[in-house]
């Protein structure tokens, strides 16, 4: 490049910087960019800890141990080298569980670069947030009203500061949805064919972690049927199409069967079983009662602080404020890009709030909710009103349900280090890496290379639940399988998996002992034994 052009380059983006006061820009996006990691020192601060000391096998939430080992084992070996799954199923091909891998896809980047470690999706979860924070500042440009809106509803969804400290993927699609929203409004505000394309690309993505952000693509389709007619529609169907086939793809060939479906579609089943009216006669009739369902946990969440009621409480509180500000701002019929992006927000709300009802379990789904209401506070922030109504009531809201009545320790609670628990998972270590042996030859992923977690046993105390944390132990490239003991218990001389970790002292450990296995470690709460091959061949899919 010659110094002439050089030249004006440099005095045209001093122009725009001046112009734009991009400098006042950048310094509510490096405020804003701060609250992540504040929030998350103060929520430990609170609790007695801080963040190096959290430590993922104390927590209580066992899909974290999934998620933390099959993203190990993508780093080192591509794909996890053994199988995980539920009752021993696996996917058609390669290693990964009932999720689609898709949605941890920022994690295991961020293994690749800098490493992977029991602090690490924490870690990277404070940056993932902290670039979505300062992103959608950049790209909205937000008043100093608006921003301190943002920042007190953002410290008080206490949402933000749990999953950051988590290994759940929740951050992830939290930073996805809500720099997804902040390019929507930088598009209405300067139309551009390659934003309306990143649109697309991050609607299509979200869609590939999580079906229900399906919902999203309809935003970019929008504006393209808008500014091309039927082209923009056909267009729009063609990538629908596209995200949904390769979405398909993921789930019919890379997805194990979980113990019982993900979402339900016997509503679905309904219309062509019984035609038009039996389906609606159903599907009504199901609306009805996990509507009832839906309120009588509401109002648990509300008077007791469980956390799906609570859960359901906020996200109800946030569609009833978008709604009645969007009807005032339909009546005054100004910047109608932006209402578009607020009426489409409130179609998401309601479209998640059936598929909730129709398709998901209550208090498993409700986690799905949070999403769209950290989306949610940054749109509510943008919303143009004279007073400060609707962010006094959300942030009274967020304080009343997510901090005063957040007293149950399993969903609020962030784990830390104990002297007992770091020593348990070193102990195991050293077992492990003494006794069990990484196939990596021949069928790879194979079931040499799976430990069975029992989910629970019975023991002289009574029904316990298996130690699972210890399994953060197992060595890189392991696979995991969570079985029912009843499974178990049934098929104890066909399982497939080499390795079963049991609750010590329960009826399987009793079993295992007398079918021969081959004990090879044992503490007060976890034994592990090595299946004994012999001439009987285990049974296949």
């Amino acid at each position: 490049m010659s110094f002439g052009r050089r030249s004006i380059l440099m005095s045209k983006f001093k122009e725009w910087w001046i112009r734009d006061k991009r400098y006042v820009t950048l310094i509510k996006a490096a405020l804003l960019a701060l609250l992540p990691l504040l929030c998350a020192m103060a929520r430990c601060a609170v609790q007695g800890g801080s963040i190096g000391q959290v430590y993922l096998p104390g927590s209580q939430w066992n899909d974290e141990l999934f998620y933390y080992k099959q993203v190990e084992g993508i780093i080192t070996y591509g794909y996890p080298q053994g199988f995980f799954g539920f009752n021993e199923s696996h996917a058609l091909k390669l290693s990964f569980a009932a999720w689609s891998p898709v949605l941890v896809f920022p994690w295991v980047l961020w293994g690749l670069m800098l490493g992977w470690n029991l602090m690490s999706p924490v870690i990277c979860n404070i940056v993932l947030l902290t670039l979505a924070c300062f992103f959608f500042v950049w790209l909205v440009k937000p008043t100093w009203k608006q921003l301190g809106i943002m920042a007190l509803l953002f410290c008080l969804y206490t949402p933000f500061s749990r999953y950051m400290l988590s290994a759940m993927p929740e951050i992830i699609c939290f930073s996805m949805l809500i720099l997804f929203y902040g390019a929507a409004v930088n598009y209405v505000e300067r139309e551009r064919g390659y934003k309306l394309a990143l649109l697309f690309v991050m609607a299509g993505v979200m869609t590939l972690m999580r079906p229900y952000l399906l919902l999203f693509l309809l935003l970019p389709g929008y504006f393209w049927v808008r500014k091309r007619g039927w082209k923009g529609a056909a267009g729009s169907a063609a990538v629908t199409a596209a995200v949904l086939v390769i979405y398909w793809s993921i789930k019919h060939y890379l997805g194990a069967e979980y113990f019982a479906p993900l979402f339900f579609t016997d509503w679905v089943e309904a219309f062509f079983q019984g035609g038009l009216l039996e389906g609606l006669r159903f599907t009504l009739g199901k609306l009805y009662y996990m509507g009832k369902s839906f309120g009588a946990y509401t109002l648990q969440g509300i008077r007791g602080g469980m956390a799906s009621g609570a859960y359901f409480a906020g996200y109800l509180a946030m569609l009833g404020v978008l709604t009645a500000q969007s009807i005032k701002d339909w009546k005054r019929k100004e910047n109608k890009g932006r209402l578009a992006i607020q009426l489409h927000m409130i179609f998401s709300f309601v479209a998640m709030l059936f598929a909730l009802l129709l398709m998901y379990k209550l208090t498993e789904g409700s986690k799905h909710l949070l999403t769209f209401m950290a989306a949610g506070i940054f749109i509510l922030a943008l919303m143009d009103t004279r007073y400060y109504k609707k962010a006094v009531f959300m942030g009274a809201v967020f304080a009343y349900l997510y901090i005063y009545m957040a007293v149950d320790p399993m969903d609020y609670q962030v784990p830390f280090t104990t002297q007992e628990r770091v020593e348990q998972v070193k102990a195991w270590e050293e077992i492990f890496r003494e006794e069990l042996e990484l196939s990596l030859e021949g069928g790879i992923p194979c079931f040499e290379n799976v430990v069975i977690w029992v989910f629970s046993d019975t023991d002289s105390t009574g029904a316990r639940n298996t130690d699972w944390q210890l399994l953060y132990a197992l060595p890189e490239g392991f696979g995991i399988s969570c079985c029912m003991p009843d499974y178990i218990k049934e098929n104890l001389d066909m399982l497939q998996s080499r390795y079963l970790a049991v609750l010590s002292g329960g009826e399987i450990d009793a079993m295992c002992a007398e079918a021969g296995y081959r004990e090879i470690g044992r503490d007060a709460s976890l034994v592990v034994y090595e299946r004994i091959r012999s001439s009987q061949q285990p049974r296949t899919d």
